[in-house]
This record gives structure tokens, C-alpha cells and sequence, in this order.
């Protein structure tokens, strides 16, 4: 083992091999997880090595910033400042991330849909 672990801290970076990993970092491991549905690594390290012993690592699905196409009435909306004059940069963000199929929205649409955002939802109860 010791072998082992002296020929991993003699080897560069480009004449690593997955052996040369398998020998230094299994001691360090004391166990590992990951949830395929969420790509979700919890990694448990040997805590007579290391402090700090769990660490967690996890993948999510964003959508990218490049792929925003601002729709026309959201533009018009934000020109229009009788519409947006008031939302904060909050709302503003929100009302941009909307997606729709088919139809295109309206300045007005965005209006209401503000609207809809600020209002406080009642519940009568009987």
C-alpha cells in the first residue's frame, strides 16, 4: 500500500491513472452515495484522516440566461412606464422567465399579470 501511495505522489498530472486514484483516495473514503434521480453525491470521508467529514455534492437543471428570448409585449411593457413604473427588479425578473407556446403576450398581459402578483389571495371560509 505504501507502494502505492508513494507512486501516486510521484506521478504528474498527465501520467495519472484511475489505479493511482483508486489507491490514494480509497483510505479517505469511508463511504459514498448518489441518488440517480437527482445526481446527488454525498461522500462520507474516514474521519480519523479528515475533519470535516461529509460532503455533499449536487447537479440541478437551470435553465441558461443565453437561451431568453424577451418577448415583444414584455419589451413593450417595460417601455410603457404607466405599465411597469412600479415593479420592483424583483418582479421584473419574474415576469421575464414567463414562457408561453403559441400565443404572444401583450404589454397588458404583463400589467395583469404584475397585478396578479401583488394581490393577496382571500379564502372565505364558511
Amino acid at each position: 500500500m505504501r507502494v502505492l501511495v508513494l507512486e501516486f505522489l510521484d506521478t504528474d498530472i498527465f501520467h495519472v491513472s484511475s489505479e493511482n486514484c483508486v489507491s490514494f483516495l480509497d483510505p479517505l473514503i469511508e463511504f459514498w452515495d448518489i441518488d440517480l434521480a437527482t445526481f446527488a453525491l454525498e461522500i462520507v470521508l474516514n474521519d480519523r484522516l479528515v475533519s470535516g467529514n461529509v460532503k455533499k455534492f449536487e447537479f440541478i437543471e437551470l435553465e441558461s440566461e443565453q437561451h431568453f428570448v424577451e418577448e415583444p409585449g414584455f419589451k413593450g411593457f417595460l417601455q410603457d412606464r404607466s405599465l411597469s413604473g412600479t415593479a420592483t427588479p424583483e418582479e421584473v425578473e419574474f415576469l421575464k422567465r414567463l414562457r408561453f407556446q403559441g400565443k404572444r403576450p401583450t404589454p397588458l398581459y404583463y400589467y395583469r399579470e404584475l397585478q396578479n402578483l401583488r394581490d393577496p389571495l382571500h379564502f372565505r371560509t364558511p
